[in-house]
């Protein structure tokens, strides 16, 4: 599983060259995001047609265990496209903000 950390993230933002994918619950999203599209974990697999697959796509949670679980799910539909955030939220709070 590819994975990324904050830091590289927080560039490929700035140039606008990745999507990102929240996999939280929407009280986390709400509490703190960095503009990622709200997809809960427990919707993944039937929302799989919302997640682009012509560019990179970053999947986020509170810790990086919940988006490597989204990642393993969307396997099956073929994605090639899909990183996980190393650390998830804490890792970008105390890399990046």
């Amino acid at each position: 599983m590819k994975e990324i950390d904050p830091i590289a993230l927080a560039l490929l933002i700035e140039q606008d060259k990745v999507a990102l994918i929240d996999v939280r619950e929407p009280h986390e999203h709400e509490g703190f995001n960095i503009g990622g599209q709200l997809i809960p974990l427990d919707e993944i697999v039937s929302r799989a047609a919302e997640i682009p697959r012509n560019k990179t796509v970053v999947l986020y949670c509170k810790k990086g265990i919940r988006s490597q679980i989204a990642i393993q799910k969307l396997d099956k539909f073929g994605f090639e496209n899909l990183v996980n955030l190393k650390g998830g939220m804490e890792a970008w709070k105390k890399r990046v903000k």
